[in-house]
Formats: structure tokens, sequence, C-alpha cells
């Protein structure tokens, strides 16, 4: 769910059109991602527990968009992705409401193709968030207490921006209209909150942006998330989306790093990659490691 389009060292194959080989039981593993570092990081930290359990893997990164990856598991040309249950869920009904992550996975598991499955998620949850820049947050005082419906005397004066997609997804612009009765003044098609939604919000092309919650640049540049008093965004646990056809063992080896996954450790990656600059499969490596998870 941050940076744009943020190719991983461990990536080979950046174009979604190009197919991987079709996934058998027992055979490579092709673990997609989208174009944004998070899911590089967490596509890479999959990739290398399995490769430290013997499994052969290979890479398929910066997909885009989950309409995209999603129907690329679909058909099986690709075995693993990092998934978060509430978007997810989202995206395969959008009037789903769930009162639980364990309703949220079993709403999604029943609106799954047939096909596919979800494995163990972790406790590490990255929202999408209305988060707005310094001066508007003055302007209006806005803190870390005030919610997304305190916007509604103001929203009609600010421009919000986010994906492209987020002007037509429920948990976007038609949620934040039904839900919370907002209309902003106008739309900004940027990035999945990566670094044009960043940029846009810093330099005031929108006030307020769709920025994910781990997002180290939240702190950095003095931003406000507000808070989703609606549950607009729901439950967003990171769990991996699998094939049924993954091979005997790597479910295992994939729940192991969810159990030691969580936000802390998620927002902490981020910044190593967003702030720091390191190399995606470089910090992977290095949490599995601290966390006993490599070979």
């Amino acid at each position: 769910m941050s940076l744009s389009a943020c190719g991983s060292s461990s990536s080979n194959n950046s174009n979604p059109l190009v197919a991987p080989t079709t996934p058998v039981a027992g055979g490579t593993i092709t673990i997609g991602s989208n174009n944004f570092a998070e899911s590089t990081i967490l596509a890479d930290i999959y990739g290398e527990a399995l490769k430290a359990k013997g499994f052969t893997v290979k890479y398929h990164a910066n997909i885009g968009s989950r309409e995209i990856s999603y129907g690329l598991m679909k058909s099986g040309q690709i075995t693993l992705m990092p998934e978060y249950n509430g978007s997810l869920l989202s995206y395969l009904d959008p009037k789903a409401a769930a009162a639980s992550v364990a309703d949220t996975d079993a709403q999604t598991s029943a609106k799954l193709a047939p096909n596919l499955q979800l494995l163990t998620p972790s406790a590490a949850e990255d929202k999408d968030s209305l988060t707005v820049d310094a001066p508007t947050a003055k302007k209006y005082s806005l803190t870390a207490t005030s919610t997304i419906s305190s916007l509604s005397k103001i929203a009609s004066s600010l421009t919000i921006g986010g994906a492209p997609e987020f002007q037509t997804r429920e948990q976007g612009i038609v949620g934040l209209k039904s839900k919370y009765n907002l209309t902003f003044k106008g739309f900004k098609a940027l990035d999945a909150g990566g670094a044009l939604s960043e940029a846009a919000l810093k330099n005031g092309d929108v006030q307020v942006a769709d920025i994910f919650t781990t997002d180290s640049s939240i702190k950095k540049n003095g931003w406000v998330t507000l808070v989703d008093d609606k549950g607009l965004f729901g439950f967003q646990n990171v769990l991996p989306l699998a094939a049924k056809t993954l091979p005997s063992g790597a479910g295992d080896a994939l729940n192991a790093v969810s159990a030691k996954l969580t936000t802390a450790a998620l927002m902490d990656l981020d910044a190593q990659v967003g702030a720091s600059g390191a190399d995606p499969l470089a910090v992977a490596d290095a949490w599995l490691k601290a966390n006993g998870l490599s070979s």
C-alpha cells in the first residue's frame, strides 16, 4: 500500500503483460508485488523466507493496481502476493462490512476465486488514510485526534489526491461521500500513497491525500492523519494471498513470517527504504535474520 514503482534488486520482470510461467505444485513460486515500496519489501520478505526453506522463487514486480495483480493471480500466472485483507475484501465486494479481522478474512475467502486462498494474517496493519498537509492542519486546527467527519464543513474548499482508482472505490471518494457526506473541491490523480502523492501534499498541489498510515513522511513533514471515525478503511492486516498450488510446506514458512510481522516493524521497514533509501531486498534479509527466519 507506499512509494511509487520502487523496485527491488530481486526483481527481474516489471512488465505485467509478460506472463511468468504458470506455477505447478512443487515448482517455482512466482511472487508478485504492486508498484509501491512496501509491497516490494513484503514480496522480498516472503521470497527470501521461502528460499531459506529450499523453495525456488522468482519475482514479478511493480505490477500496478490490484485490478491487474488479482487478475494475474486468478489466471495462475502468479503464485503469491502480499495483500491487505480489508482492501482485498472491498475490491471483491464493495458493499462488505466486517466486524473483526477474522470476519474480514472469512468474507474475503468466500469471495476469492476458487484457485486462491488466504494464509494467516499478521498483526501488521497498513491502512489508507486521509492525511492533511501542515498549513491546512494549522488553518483549521486539525490534530491527531481530529476525525474525517470534521472535514464536513471544509471539504468543499480542499483538493484531495490519490491513485486514479481511489476516485471510484468504496474505500475512496465513493465511500467518503456515502459514509461521511464529503464532497471535495476537486480530485487530483496521483499514485497509491507514493512519491507523487507525497510531493503533491508537500507542495500544496493538494491539501488532503490518501497516504498510508505507516508512511514515515507523515511525521517528517508534520502532516496530520485524520481518525477514520466511521471505519471506512476497515481492517488492513498484511497477509499472503496464495494459489492453492502452493508447494507443501511453503504455507508454514509464510505463516511464520506473519507471526513475527507487526505494524511497528512494518513502519520501520518502510522508513529504511523510503526515508533512508535502503535496498528493499537488503532490508528484507536483515529483518528475516533478526527474527530467526533466514537460512
